[in-house]
């Protein structure tokens, strides 16, 4: 058993990075796991517009500067590119777990081609975020409503459509980002959703959303790997 792990996490954009320094970086270093979020890199342009092949560079630039490091990903779902290996066979599936298996399957196969002489096979994790990043803010109806200052009715009718919060789908019109907007013009993603997350706190977030909670735990898992 190892005594600890170190993990670098290439984020889309200010909110992800912020969330996990905030919010999963103290959790995982209880559990002897050191996790540093870095967003994706590109010249005179921070998040968004996330392309594979722009994602590839950093995931190779990081895989290939510390052989004892591991590396995984927080991007959205909604946000990706055609380019991304899996995403039309992804855009297939009807439940947001098979998306989520097809889409992270298909990126790990495409990294461990390019990668594999870094011992990407065992140092890359993939994670792709149904649908968004917004969709944890979900997670307690209550603590959400409360925050912005909405009926908990609203917020109860979407996940009752929806069914849980990371099959809130990723149309333009009722993305959970978009959802929040409409529900109040006080929701910013980068203040306001991260006080959400905190006021919600981690261990609603893992109850509610399944594929971000498996993801968590390969990363948890890390230390004893």
């Amino acid at each position: 058993m190892s005594d600890y792990a170190e993990i670098v996490t290439l984020v889309e954009g200010p909110t992800e990075k912020i969330f996990i320094s905030d919010i999963l970086v103290p959790y995982l270093a209880e559990k002897g796991v050191f996790m540093r979020p870095i967003i994706i890199s590109k010249p005179g342009q921070k998040g968004g517009d996330v392309k594979f092949a722009r994602v590839k560079n950093d995931i190779g630039l990081h895989l290939k500067q510390r052989s004892d490091t591991y590396l995984t990903l927080f991007v959205d779902y909604y946000g990706i590119k055609k380019d991304w290996p899996g995403l039309e066979e992804a855009k297939k599936q009807s439940t947001p777990k098979r998306k989520a298996e097809k889409i992270n399957r298909a990126t790990k196969t495409k990294v461990d081609e390019l990668f594999r002489d870094w011992d990407s096979e065992r140092r890359f994790i993939p994670y792709v975020s149904m649908h968004e990043f917004e969709a944890l803010l979900f997670s307690e109806p209550q603590k959400l409503a409360e925050q912005l200052n909405v009926s908990k009715s609203k917020i109860d009718k979407i996940l009752s459509d929806c069914g849980e919060p990371e099959n809130i789908d990723d149309s333009p019109q009722t993305a959970p980002s978009r959802r929040l907007e409409d529900l109040s013009d006080r929701f910013k993603k980068t203040s306001t959703g991260i006080m959400i997350a905190k006021a919600i706190g981690l261990t609603k977030i893992r109850e509610s959303c399944p594929i971000f909670t498996n993801w968590l735990r390969s990363v948890e898992d890390l230390r004893i790997s």
